[in-house]
């Protein structure tokens, strides 16, 4: 065997050994995830897509060249057993190595995919688990919300019955779609109705205002006027009482002189 195949041989059985090591059922994929997370395996991995699809192409390479040699030796019709009589068993040997070969990449190149998908699914499966496990958790703790839940409905119930309130029945059926659509359609026409006549009572309001200030201000207005004609009246009238005292005041003073002259004479 030449070299490259034996390289290639030896590639083949270490993959055989990760497929049976990574189908061992007592390693759990969590552990698995942890071994694939760890800084060894991420350090690997980092150049591992490179090194990966290199792998492939090689072992494609080497795929098709089998293949070729295989092609190459299956036709022993044209062989010249008179002159060589030992050439059937050269191409027999050559034919089973190019056969060989062929086994040896294929399997190869199927085990290094599958090797790939592998680890990927263990991957996929640890972190489902971790969240069935998340969910399973969050599921008990709403379950057991529920459970204290009803129990305070229930102590709650049980409170209210104490205190003499009625309650409706669980199994009691309420109001049917229609029923509760023909339920808020009148209530709604009774809302515009109600709001209607709230509209004309508050623009009789608005009129009744209006008319009130109008009547104020005429009010304001005719007290004003009387205020002044009032104090023009009471001006007039004080004007007038006191020519009238002056008056009397100087027809008195003449009576008396004329009659202190008519005592001397």
């Amino acid at each position: 065997m030449s070299l490259q195949w034996t390289a290639v041989a030896t590639f083949l059985y270490a993959e055989v050994f990760l497929v049976l090591l990574l189908c061992i059922p007592f390693i759990s994929p969590k552990r698995w995830n942890s071994i694939f997370k760890s800084r060894i395996i991420k350090a690997i991995t980092l150049y591992g897509n490179t090194a990966f699809m290199v792998a492939i192409a090689i072992l494609v390479f080497l795929l098709i060249d089998a293949f070729r040699e295989v092609r190459k030796y299956s036709v022993t019709e044209k062989v010249d057993l008179a002159n060589h009589p030992t050439a059937i068993e050269h191409i027999h040997m050559k034919l089973f190595r190019a056969q060989r070969n062929e086994y040896i990449a294929g399997f190869a190149l199927l085990l290094c995919l599958l090797l790939r998908r592998l680890a990927t699914l263990l991957s996929q499966q640890a972190s489902l688990m971790a969240s069935n496990e998340a969910f399973k958790k969050q599921a008990e703790g709403a379950s057991n919300a529920a459970k204290k839940y009803m129990e305070d409905n229930e102590m709650l119930q049980e409170k209210l019955r104490e205190a003499g309130l009625e309650l409706p029945e669980a199994g009691k059926k309420g109001p049917g779609p229609q029923e509760e659509n023909k339920t808020l359609k009148e209530e709604v026409k009774s809302l515009k109705e109600e709001l209607e006549a709230t509209k004309k009572a508050l623009q009789k309001s608005d009129n009744d205002v209006r008319a009130m200030k109008k009547q104020s201000a005429n009010l304001t207005v005719e007290y004003d006027r009387l205020l002044e004609e009032h104090s023009k009246l009471l001006v007039t009238h004080t004007h007038t009482h006191t020519h009238t005292h002056t008056h009397t005041h100087t027809h008195t003073h003449t009576h008396t002189h004329t009659k202190i002259s008519k005592t001397r004479i």
